[in-house]
């Protein structure tokens, strides 16, 4: 089934869903702030630089089924469904800027005041937990004079696209997921994402949203995890692509959900594991010096033997899997995982 989409940011989510969209067969409005961009799109130029989608973007364009307006009226108008694919920069104090998304909702909650039939807002910006409810729906229902989830649809729908293989990704994603409290907003974002083969996900909009920065997080552990290891095999030695491919290859508890429901079941982080790098159901606070795994724990000793090794050191503190940890060392996120 073909759904009417306006898609509201052209950057580099918005340009390639835009495209896939209108590759899927659906009817596709892109709408920018910048005339640049709007143009670009509609004169077939992609308005990023990525493998194949330039094309794309060509193609959907001359098929007629890819179309760019700065007119958030005429878009919400024409289209069923609205995607926010606007950007969320970092303040200078870390904290997002979320201006932007809270602009564009005021400016669709215009556009569905006059509207008559039903219309879906779909969050695709990466958002913190509570945006949707604090800061979208606010400002669509102020805007619009209209009730969420009565009067019209909002829902969450993290992006999992990676730079250099978006248009890869946007077709094999590991799952799609909706976050809404709203059944026909479910059905409307399945509908959308009907020709892509992978499992759909309906959940609460704050898990959709945590599920985006939980994803982002643990790749850049797994990316930290691995140049970690790296630095000590060097140290030590030892080849650390050989480590790393065995280590890949146990998919029974390095790779698979093993230990990832601490929260939920006391029995994960016990012995070794928690002594290594803590439990985040409740890290032990002894202020004495601890051992855990055997091999390496003989070595370490006393602080004068540990510091005697090779081991690189950082910060001030040696790496957890050492095995110990002093009463005068600070304790870090690796031994205490919830703590500043």
């Amino acid at each position: 089934m073909s759904v009417r989409v306006s898609i509201f940011g052209l950057g580099y989510v918005g340009c390639v869903s835009a495209a896939c969209f209108a590759k899927e067969g659906h009817e596709v409005v892109g709408v920018d702030v910048n005339v640049s961009k709007v143009d670009m799109v509609n004169d077939g130029v992609a308005t990023i630089v990525e493998h194949g989608i330039g094309e794309l973007v060509a193609d959907m364009r001359q098929q007629g089924r890819l179309r760019a307006t700065v007119d958030v009226g005429a878009a919400v108008r024409d289209t069923d469904v609205s995607l926010v694919c606007v950007g969320t920069p970092s303040k200078a104090n870390g904290a997002l800027e979320l201006g932007y998304i809270e602009r564009v909702c005021e400016q669709i909650g215009e556009a569905i005041r006059d509207k008559a039939t039903r219309h879906t807002v779909i969050i695709r910006s990466t958002v913190l937990p509570g945006t949707t409810r604090d800061v979208v729906i606010p400002a669509l229902e102020r805007a619009s004079g209209r009730v969420a989830g009565r009067d019209f649809g909002i829902g969450m729908n993290p992006e999992f696209l990676r730079e250099g293989t978006s248009i890869h990704d946007f077709y094999a994603p590991p799952f799609t997921v909706v976050g809404t409290e709203d059944a026909a907003t479910a059905d409307v974002v399945r509908a959308l994402y009907a020709t892509i083969d992978a499992p759909f996900h309906a959940v609460e909009t704050g898990v959709a949203e945590m599920l985006k920065y939980s994803c982002n997080c643990f790749h850049g552990l797994k990316v930290a995890f691995a140049n970690e290891i790296g630095n000590v095999a060097k140290a030590l030695g030892v080849d650390s692509h050989e480590v790393m491919r065995l280590f890949s290859l146990d998919t029974k508890l390095n790779i698979s959900a093993a230990y990832l429901e601490a929260l939920a079941s006391p029995s994960v982080g016990r012995a070794c594991r928690r002594t290594c790098v803590g439990s985040p159901i409740g890290p032990r606070r002894s202020t004495s010096t601890r051992r855990c795994c055997r091999p390496h724990s003989r070595a370490m000793r006393s602080r004068s033997s540990a510091r005697s090794t090779s081991w690189p050191r950082r910060g001030g503190h040696e790496w957890a899997c050492l095995g110990w940890r002093s009463r005068r060392e600070p304790t870090t996120c690796a031994s205490r995982p919830w703590s500043r």
